[in-house]
């Protein structure tokens, strides 16, 4: 059975003339009559009755009639709907961005994308790095935006969009404010409030404790703007990314020797196929003017995602 039949079969039922129905689909009557024929052999019994003034169904067309125009319609939406996806009308893109990255870094990005493609619907999944792995894997979102300390692994494409020192935030009053920067060396016994989801914590820790550093711990969330009020009320030091110190009155300062950094990667996962909303969306982070001082992942872990 081919879909033109089902077309033939319908425009026939509404004109119940083999002229009208072959002008109405633009065939000859000939063809028509031919699809018709073929269809009643593939069904096993005539759908018309043919008569010389008039033709009307039969107890088989009548019983195909409403399973064939269900058949049309269904086509007929997935056509529309397969259209409007190539065109990215009505299309979804889903965007898993890691819960530690500042949505400063990311506003203007999005908002460009959604500004030239307004029939793409943005959905911004939040969730820390580990997990966007699994999410994309799983099928949960077709692009990430992270960076973890161990890089990004085989299974996945990365391009490199930015590259974000650590600093130590500080209320004004405590010591390192009046300081150009903060060595490691001198963390060592301070007072330190905790940002629960900090994907370098571990990193962190391991190089402190190889310099035979250790902090105090005063304090845990894993909310950073409680995290940012308790440290601007004076319990102690905090480590963060320096894009994502947000609250007025925190100073900052670089943490050095060993200066720690991470780098922002765009992922996908390697050798999937992309919907046409995630080429879009890979055209404008390629062209999106990222902060200056970004750099690029050596040859093995930042291979470019398939082009946009």
């Amino acid at each position: 059975m081919e879909f033109y039949q089902v077309k033939y079969f319908l425009a026939l039922c509404e004109t119940l003339n083999f002229t009208r129905a072959a002008e109405k689909c633009n065939v000859s009557q000939p063809s028509l009559t031919r699809a018709i024929q073929g269809l009643e052999g593939e069904l096993g019994g005539p759908l018309f009755h043919r008569e010389r003034q008039r033709t009307h169904l039969t107890e088989l067309g009548r019983l195909m009639q409403p399973y064939f125009t269900q058949m049309y319609e269904q086509s007929q939406a997935a056509r529309t709907l397969a259209k409007s996806f190539v065109k990215l009308e009505d299309a979804t893109l889903k965007i898993g961005v890691m819960c530690t990255i500042s949505p400063a870094m990311l506003w203007e990005l999005i908002a460009l994308f959604q500004e030239r493609h307004p029939g793409v619907e943005v959905e911004v999944l939040d969730s820390a790095g580990h997990a966007l792995n699994d999410m994309l894997l799983a099928g949960d979102i077709e692009v990430a935006i992270y960076g973890l300390p161990e890089g990004i692994d085989e299974r996945f494409h990365a391009m490199a969009l930015f590259r974000e020192r650590f600093v130590i935030a500080v209320a004004p009053t405590h010591r390192f404010a009046t300081q150009d920067a903060v060595y490691c060396k001198d963390l060592h016994q301070e007072r330190y409030v905790n940002r629960a989801n900090c994907e370098f914590l571990l990193h962190a820790r391991n190089i402190l404790r190889e310099m035979g550093v250790q902090v105090n711990m005063v304090l845990r969330s894993d909310r950073d703007d409680w995290v940012q009020a308790m440290i601007l009320a004076g319990l102690g030091f905090g480590f963060f990314p320096e894009y994502c110190v947000t609250m007025p009155g925190l100073v900052t300062k670089p943490l050095i020797e060993p200066e720690i950094t991470r780098t922002i990667c765009l992922v996908s996962v390697r050798g999937r196929p992309h919907s046409p909303a995630v080429g879009a969306f890979v055209r404008q982070v390629r062209s999106h003017s990222w902060p200056e001082g970004g750099i690029s992942l050596p040859p093995k872990a930042a291979e470019r995602l398939p082009p946009g």
